[in-house]
């Protein structure tokens, strides 16, 4: 059943209670924004989340909304389910159609069980995903099993060595011209985790239970590839996926393990439960070969950007101020929040050993105090610093409906890596 939701600023009946945000009439649903102080965007999202439970199946915006107002409405609105239930109304209409699509793709992504979702899998919906967007602009390589430790890709074979389900590193390559030397202009970088189990560092049941949503770094990137190809990328632009399953066996990673990266840093594993930075050094070296000019990589990394925005921002970090800046911008052209966090050169040695250049964390939980600084700080070991964005995602995954989005993935920061792609 579809409904007609309208927007207006003037109460539909005289009984009309504002914190109420909606109003059923005939039939019909209105959003009362107010008149003379016009609720934020954040008050429409949370006005889609009412609409939504009043069972409404399909929404079908009416009347005279602005395409900001009617994108806060969606993601309010949209869930597991109805990821995809939106009609969209004025001339942007297919556009915004187009946008919630990629969304939902990557919310549906995110969503899945690990059983449904691990590594192989994870990297063949990635690559059909973004072929059937334009097969002749997308080719692909993927690096499995063994083959990684046989080709350095030591972060991402360590961390999911210990698992049934062999680890990978994808390389996705859009290549609009299919000119074998074009350069490549921009890498986006994702963390493909699965499943977390924290390996030997175990997690607790309640801390374990949502961890098939720790993948949703590379979700986001690929989403984030998707709508700028839609909405017309011109650019060569490379994707790197470090895919792996962190599970204990008796062959998975140890603490005290030294791992050697292809750039000679060595690391000592301090706790199995920081995992994403290690795969993420070995896509971080990747996307650095490629000499392109910007890299952003997008990863469910730290409880401490959690604790930090309270998981409603995507928490950023860099060494390149201009890039920075650039984020920021791009972000809030997008509505999407986002915090800058600190990061300086130093933050690198914030994990030391006594046997190796430096450990993975600190061995305490949560890494101590500055968690988030210090994995993006050992991320810059790994990385060129000009042009490098670090999106630390605390955002992206919600374990149960709230005020403002349904249960599960949530595809904030697809809209704003999009628009640095695209700028």
């Amino acid at each position: 059943m579809t409904t007609n939701i309208y927007i207006t600023t003037n109460a539909a009946t005289s009984d009309w209670q504002s914190n109420n945000l909606v109003q059923l009439v005939d039939g019909n649903i209105y959003v009362m924004v107010g008149k003379d102080a016009p609720f934020s965007l954040r008050d429409i999202q949370k006005a889609g989340r009412k609409v939504e439970s009043m069972g409404v199946a399909h929404a079908t915006l009416s009347g005279e909304w602005t395409d900001e107002q009617q994108w806060a409405f969606a993601l309010g609105f949209t869930c597991v389910g109805k990821l995809e239930s939106v009609t969209f109304t004025g001339d942007n209409a297919q556009v915004l159609s187009n946008k919630l699509s990629v969304y939902a793709w990557s919310r549906d992504l995110t969503n899945q069980t690990p059983a449904q979702l691990y590594p192989a899998k994870l990297a063949e919906n990635a690559i059909n995903y973004l072929s059937s967007i334009n097969s002749e602009a997308i080719s692909s390589t993927v690096i499995s099993g063994e083959a990684l430790l046989e080709q350095g890709w030591v972060g991402v074979y360590n961390v999911g060595k210990g698992s049934v389900n062999p680890p990978c590193l994808v390389e996705i390559d859009f290549n609009p011209s299919q000119q074998k030397d074009a350069a490549v202009e921009a890498c986006l970088v994702g963390k493909g985790i699965t499943f977390d189990s924290g390996g030997y560092s175990l997690k607790a049941s309640q801390g374990m239970f949502e961890m098939k949503c720790d993948m949703g770094g590379a979700a986001v990137v690929i989403g984030a590839l998707a709508l700028a190809m839609e909405q017309g990328l011109d650019k060569r632009v490379k994707l790197f996926l470090c895919c792996a399953e962190n599970m204990v066996s008796s062959f998975a990673y140890k603490l005290g393990d030294i791992i050697t990266y292809k750039n000679g840093v060595t690391v000592e594993v301090a706790n199995t439960d920081a995992e994403g930075r290690l795969v993420l050094a070995d896509g971080l070296m990747a996307a650095s070969d490629t000499g392109a000019p910007m890299i952003i990589d997008a990863a469910t990394l730290t409880g401490a950007a959690v604790s930090a925005t309270g998981g409603d921002y995507t928490a950023l970090f860099g060494l390149d101020d201009e890039m920075m800046e650039k984020a920021k911008a791009a972000a809030k052209q997008e509505q999407e929040p986002v915090w800058q966090l600190p990061l300086e050169t130093w933050h690198q040695d914030k994990c030391p050993s006594a046997f190796a250049q430096t450990a993975n964390s600190r061995p305490q939980k949560g890494g101590g105090a500055g968690g988030a600084s210090n994995a993006a700080g050992f991320l810059s070991r790994f990385v060129n610093h000009q042009g490098w964005v670090h999106m630390d995602i605390a955002a992206a995954y919600n374990g149960n409906a709230n005020s403002m989005w349904g249960a599960g993935g949530t595809g904030l920061s697809i809209a704003t890596i999009a628009r640095l792609l695209n700028d």
